[in-house]
């Protein structure tokens, strides 16, 4: 197929697809190009998920560079704009993940988990107003945290279950109750994909939940990565079962996986149900393979 293509350095971490759905699909455990696009706007979404491949492994035509004024990140979360940015330019250090950019009412941001470390790219982030906090969900995506804290002047926060993985944060979240950390935004800890692991809850709106759950395309609903829970998949059951008598949130905005908007009440259902079907889990083999995009 002549044009845009994807090349073999793809790990099949989701995040292409996420933003070319119906141009990028999932073949062989790979990303792979389904057709070529039609318009301006499908030619767009496949420059976004170019720029958000963290091993760069899709590309115009042969010998074509890609433009860096198509370059969309930091991306409005959807057409509404809204308190959400998505940063793009995803990271091998931090295993591909997703990472954000969360706008307060005063008019700061802030970054939760982390793209690749570009001092540009900081100042892009930075741009329309400071970056006051970065805060990490866990170890996996804790690489350049650091460096961003520091471009911005920000603090970093991490939970003490995986301290190890940031040891010079700024603010370190005990225990397990919930904790205000500023300007509508709540720490859950939530231990299960890692001793430490976190997510945060902005104005009852925006559930940021790190590699904890996220949306399935596969099955139309939230769902784990049991197959790639480091810590315990027990631990993550009851996590789950205690967060979801408490949370109330409309946009599940993870890790890795998809994201999706969900009237309030439809959403907590939902994560009852995670919360019980994941109780019903044993631990298993870890399998990078198994995971339900």
């Amino acid at each position: 197929m002549d044009g845009w293509y994807v090349d073999d350095r793809c790990t099949n971490c989701d995040a292409a697809r996420q933003f070319a759905p119906g141009l990028i699909g999932e073949v062989g455990g790979k990303s792979e190009l389904l057709r070529m696009p039609r318009d301006e706007a499908e030619t767009r979404q496949l420059h976004a998920a170019a720029f958000a491949c963290a091993t760069r492994a899709i590309h115009p035509a042969s010998g074509q560079a890609m433009s860096r004024a198509l370059d969309p990140f930091p991306m409005a979360l959807d057409d509404d704009g809204g308190d959400v940015l998505i940063c793009g330019h995803n990271s091998t250090h931090t295993a591909a993940a997703n990472s954000y950019l969360l706008l307060r009412p005063s008019g700061t941001r802030m970054m939760i988990d982390t793209p690749r470390w570009s001092r540009e790219l900081a100042e892009r982030y930075a741009a329309p107003g400071p970056v006051t906090d970065v805060l990490l969900t866990h170890r996996d995506h804790a690489a350049h945290g650091r460096r961003y804290a520091d471009h911005f002047g920000a603090r970093l926060w991490i939970h003490e279950g995986d301290l190890d993985a940031a040891p010079d944060a700024d603010r370190v979240i005990r225990g397990l109750d919930p904790v205000g950390i500023g300007e509508g935004v709540t720490a859950h800890p939530l231990p299960g994909h890692t001793r430490g692991s976190v997510l945060y809850l902005a104005d009852d709106r925006y559930c940021f939940s790190g590699d904890s759950f996220y949306w399935s395309r596969t099955t139309d609903d939230l769902e784990i990565a049991e197959s790639v829970t480091w810590y315990s998949v027990e631990k993550l059951a009851r996590s789950l079962a205690d967060a979801a008598g408490r949370l109330r949130f409309e946009w599940v905005l993870p890790g890795h996986g998809g994201r999706r908007r969900l009237p309030a009440g439809e959403m907590a259902a939902r994560l009852r149900a995670l919360a019980e079907r994941t109780r019903l889990l044993r631990p298993r083999p870890v399998d990078f393979t198994a995971v339900r995009w």
